[in-house]
């Protein structure tokens, strides 16, 4: 292949950051998503989401029942071009009933960033998030938001972060003030700060200072302020972890920016500080071992499937992560778990719901492809040879429905919806073995089958009851040799879509019974 197309790679590679952000709910993330696209030019104005009845909604919320709740319920993709990179975000549901779905969004991503509230601190789902990314060993940037608000001291938050998450952090500014006493905050790395201005908090003035002792900034802060400011950064200068790229880069130490991203404020440092800081798009590990971004064959995987983006088209979408090379609309590509050749023919690149049609695209960056019904999660796309990306996880459910359709007239519509919502990982769906089949759902939280109730009755016209099963445990059993009557006491045996063996278990006494009954057996809390 041409030398040109080889520069060219690594010219766009350099260039790209794909991350995804992470938190609990409520902390923040859609508010701090869309001003990161405001300045990247990508909308005009950031949609009002504080409130749920708003009527303007966030860009990144695309669904109905999204708007209707205030919650991100799908991992949505956005890409914008600033200071001469190209940004991929992609945003995760914050809500814990659709960690499954942020888990996989993950894989996707080369960095993170960690969105905690200045008041709460490190939540439980911002923990279980650090975790998936700590094990993928991908840098994290951490953004203490909502500053506008009384909240939790600064080295409280960091001893919190480090007791909680086990990582030392380095804050790369350092507010001045805060809640109703918040005048700016302090850039360490740039020696510059950031003020507020105007009774309404407005505008923003950035201004150089020689150091903290500035007097400029007790003109602007007051004595107390000033002092306090003084004191806090004297005590970071001695006692704090000093910035190190390479810890950074590992994963080991997380730079924290404070700001407030409902008023705008800090999220210009941070974005500019990030994109200096964040990794280009990674290399990947494969069946054949690591494919590198720069390698100029094509490859790339499937992550999420969603359907339905589009209600009036009633179309399907697969969401793929281009690992290397480049992608060029109309190329032919091999669908490796099919085993054939297939062409790629109307990718298309996301602002939330708006889209355009993509010409050309490069290794970080998210492209839709229209889906025929012919990927899965999980699946590689490939130019020449047969590449296998580690398999995406399937996670455990915790909770389980039969399920009955009101009219049985509906059974078709009833059974392409099941199919879909299985193939884009909302929910899971088990068999169960003997005479008699009978389907039974599983899904990781509460609100999943709430979307799915909603999905069926708006997307494809079949309204359904659920009808909650006791079992509240799942694992997938390898062994040659099983015999279903030792699953018959507060337990089932059931077969996943793949023919995999799984039993569902009451309660943990009924699973420690399964396990000791069972020597040879092993329980797995993830598909094999």
């Amino acid at each position: 292949m041409s030398q040109s197309l080889s520069d060219e790679i690594k010219k766009e590679v350099e260039k790209r950051r794909t991350f995804a952000i992470i938190s609990h709910p409520d902390a923040g993330k859609t508010t701090l998503t869309e001003k990161l696209l405001l300045f990247g030019g990508a909308i005009r104005l950031a949609g009002s989401v504080k409130a749920r009845k708003a009527s303007r909604h966030a860009t990144s919320d695309w669904m109905e029942i999204e708007k209707q709740r205030g919650i991100s319920v799908t991992s949505s993709v956005m890409q914008f071009d600033y200071l001469g990179h190209r940004v991929n975000i992609l945003d995760t549901p914050g809500h814990q009933d659709f960690s499954e779905d942020t888990f996989r969004t993950l894989t996707a991503a080369d960095s993170a960033v960690m969105l905690i509230d200045v008041a709460k601190g490190v939540e439980a789902q911002t923990v279980k998030l650090f975790q998936v990314c700590r094990k993928r060993g991908i840098p994290i940037f951490t953004f203490i938001n909502k500053l506008d608000r009384e909240g939790q001291s600064p080295f409280d938050l960091m001893e919190e972060i480090e007791r909680v998450l086990g990582i030392r952090s380095v804050p790369m500014n350092w507010p001045i003030g805060m809640g109703r006493e918040l005048c700016g905050v302090y850039d360490r790395m740039k020696n510059q700060v950031e003020l507020f201005k105007g009774d309404d908090h407005s505008t923003i003035a950035v201004r150089p200072v020689s150091d903290y002792n500035d007097p400029v900034i007790r003109e602007m802060a007051g004595d107390y302020l000033h002092d306090q400011l003084i004191q806090d950064l004297e005590l970071l200068d001695v006692a704090g972890d000093p910035f190190d790229f390479e810890k950074v880069r590992a994963g080991e130490l997380t730079p924290v920016f404070f700001g407030s991203a409902v008023n705008n404020f800090g999220v210009q440092t941070f974005l500019e500080n990030f994109l200096q800081l964040a990794p280009t798009p990674t290399s990947r590990i494969s069946t054949t071992g690591m494919i590198e971004p720069t390698d100029e064959k094509f490859s790339g995987y499937v992550f999420k499937i969603q359907a339905n983006m589009n209600p009036a088209h009633r179309d399907r979408i697969a969401f793929l992560r281009i690992c290397s090379g480049r992608f060029d609309r109309g190329m032919s590509v091999r669908h490796v778990r099919a085993g054939k050749e297939i062409k790629l023919s109307q990718p298309q690149q996301f602002l939330a719901q708006d889209r355009d049609i993509v010409e050309s695209a490069f290794p970080g960056d998210i492209i839709g492809l229209f889906d025929p019904g012919i990927f899965r999660i999980g699946d590689s796309l490939s130019q020449g040879s047969d590449i296998v990306f580690d398999e995406l996880p399937t996670f455990s459910p915790e909770l389980f429905a039969k399920v009955t359709v009101k009219n049985a007239l509906k059974h078709k519509q009833y059974q392409k919806g099941i199919d879909q919502l299985t193939e884009e990982g909302t929910i899971q769906v088990f068999h169960t073995t003997g005479g008699f089949d009978e389907m039974i759902l599983g899904v990781v939280g509460q609100l999943q089958f709430e979307v799915m109730q909603y999905r069926m009755r708006a997307e494809y016209g079949v309204e359904i009851q659920l009808h909650r099963m006791t079992f509240q445990f799942a694992r997938w059993i390898v062994d040659d040799h099983i015999d279903p009557s030792k699953y018959r006491i507060n337990s089932t045996l059931v077969k996943d879509k793949k023919g995999n063996y799984v039993a569902l278990f009451e309660n943990e006494y009924a699973m420690r019974t399964a396990i000791d009954k069972n020597p040879t057996s092993k329980f797995l809390e993830m598909a094999p």
